[in-house]
């Protein structure tokens, strides 16, 4: 079996945290806000936004580290989807996917590259 090779891996890396990006803002903001208008709670896209720019360049270090960050996003997507309910539960474990995609592709990324 051939390995995966690492910009298929950035690429999937890329696209599952753009992709939680997205969906935090629009869950917060239109698709089932805390409260009607959207709610404060649309901040927490901003660590996100953090090693977005390190992801897209392929910096080792910044996949590093985000591998810790998304287990924030993993476990509330864990904890909303088993408390909530309606569509706010199928959001979250939209959420929570994306987040052990992120960390998988993430985490073979860095095996996958040089060490320092």
């Amino acid at each position: 079996m051939k390995p995966v090779p690492r910009a298929a891996l950035q690429t999937v890396a890329s696209t599952s945290l753009i992709g939680l990006i997205f969906l935090s803002v629009a869950w917060e903001l239109w698709l089932a806000p805390l409260r009607p208008g959207g709610s404060w709670l649309v901040l927490k896209v901003v660590p996100l936004l953090l090693p977005l720019f390190g992801i897209l360049r392929g910096k080792v270090y910044t996949y590093r580290w985000s591998t810790l960050l998304v287990w924030l996003y993993f476990i509330e997507g864990a904890v909303r989807a088993w408390t909530d309910g309606g569509i706010s539960s199928r959001l979250a474990m939209l959420e929570w996917v994306l987040a052990l995609v992120f960390f998988a592709s993430a985490a073979f990324f860095t095996r996958l590259s040089p060490r320092d």
